[in-house]
């Protein structure tokens, strides 16, 4: 039987971000650990589906690599020693913490002080020729980085950590309460087991400092409104040098003075002379590689489409190229001189006084307007 896709294993979608990964599998995990659910077959599988998922989807590199050859490409990296942790308690505890340690019967010592930093995300606004193109520019994003003095330690410049006392290290206390002794998350330490004699006055020993940091994203070409790009470590610094998280680069693009977007398909208006609708003629138009001819035919109407093949663009998830749609819009005359105005009243007679039929919309119109009104007794 195939393996279920991680993303539906814990419900969330393929952009989620990690905040909303952890919180999802955090979800799981309450509801279906083996000790909320003794003897319960269905629970404790879901719970290892879980645990496996998260596992992959909380891990940059395994992400990637999954997000590419999917189950495939997880079952590679087991042969090569990657592979998951067997014990399910793990993953559930670096999201819990002590908290369930104790209800549980968790018999954890000293917690890791590593931590992943925070992502981030910027919403960037291009213009159209960017997105079709693709671009490299450079923003300016404020967040924690590694504290230069310290190299986020926290510790001031030629001391370290020391073991912490209360717990000698261990990163728990025994608290008597009655009859019960209680193992607690030591206060001092707050379970990392070591303590800052020395903190560095640079980051108040946080191993962290707010810093304004200037990156260069390449933009892919055929980008569209909506699209996110995953740069990743390039989110806040790690504490005490764990990862950094990523940053979630959303793309908006602005609108543009000729052309509309649809996919890969571009449309615009072509306004052109009522002599040329009706006469016929050659006008130009642009595309997003330069302009070129439109053959427009004698007798053409307001309105009429012309599709030019294959001078859309390519979009960013999809290697077919596009069209571009041309909608031709016939302009009213302005601005005329008496002797202009004398000529189109000739020609307007002239048109009246013919046997022919010079407006094929016209009669088909009046005679739908007559129909209308007789249906309303008008």
């Amino acid at each position: 039987m195939s393996k279920q896709d991680f993303y539906q294993t814990l419900g969330i979608a393929k952009n989620s971000t990690d905040a909303e990964i952890k919180k999802a599998y955090r979800r799981l995990a309450m509801k279906h650990h083996p000790d909320r659910n003794p003897g319960n077959k269905a629970s404790e599988q879901k719970f290892k589906e879980g645990k496996e998922a998260y596992e992959v989807l909380s891990d940059s590199r395994k992400r990637s690599t999954y997000d590419q050859f999917g189950h495939a490409g997880m079952n590679t990296q087991s042969g090569m020693g990657g592979g998951f942790n067997p014990n399910p308690g793990d993953s559930f505890n670096d999201i819990f913490g002590d908290m369930f340690g104790d209800i549980f019967g968790s018999r954890r010592g000293q917690r890791s002080n590593i931590q992943r930093g925070s992502d981030l995300r910027y919403n960037l606004t291009l213009d159209l020729e960017q997105a079709v193109f693709g671009d490299t520019i450079k923003i300016k994003i404020p967040s924690l980085t590694t504290c230069p003095p310290c190299k986020g330690s926290g510790a001031k410049t030629g001391t370290s950590r020391a073991t912490c006392q209360k717990c000698g290290g261990r990163g728990n206390v025994r608290v008597q309460q009655g009859f019960f002794t209680l193992q607690q998350t030591c206060p001092a330490c707050r379970g990392t087991g070591q303590t800052i004699p020395f903190p560095c006055t640079d980051c108040n020993g946080s191993g962290r400092v707010q810093k304004n940091r200037t990156i260069s994203i390449k933009i892919p070409s055929g980008v569209d409104n909506d699209d996110r790009i995953r740069l990743s470590n390039e989110g806040e610094a790690g504490i005490n040098g764990g990862p950094a998280g990523d940053l979630y680069v959303d793309i908006t693009v602005r609108e543009h003075s000729i052309f509309t977007r649809e996919g890969s398909n571009l449309f615009c208006n072509v306004p052109t002379s009522f002599s040329t609708a009706v006469l016929g003629g050659v006008v130009k138009v642009p595309t997003i590689d330069g302009a070129v001819n439109l053959t427009i035919p004698s007798e053409t109407q307001s309105g009429k489409v012309f599709r030019l093949k294959g001078k859309g663009i390519t979009s960013y998830r999809d290697t077919r190229i596009g069209n571009l749609y041309c909608k031709l819009q016939i302009e009213t005359p302005v601005n005329l001189d008496s002797k202009q105005k004398s000529l189109l009243k000739q020609f307007e007679e002239s048109i009246n006084s013919s046997s022919k039929n010079h407006r094929p919309h016209k009669s088909s119109w009046k005679k739908s307007v007559k129909q209308f009104f007789d249906r309303l007794g008008i």
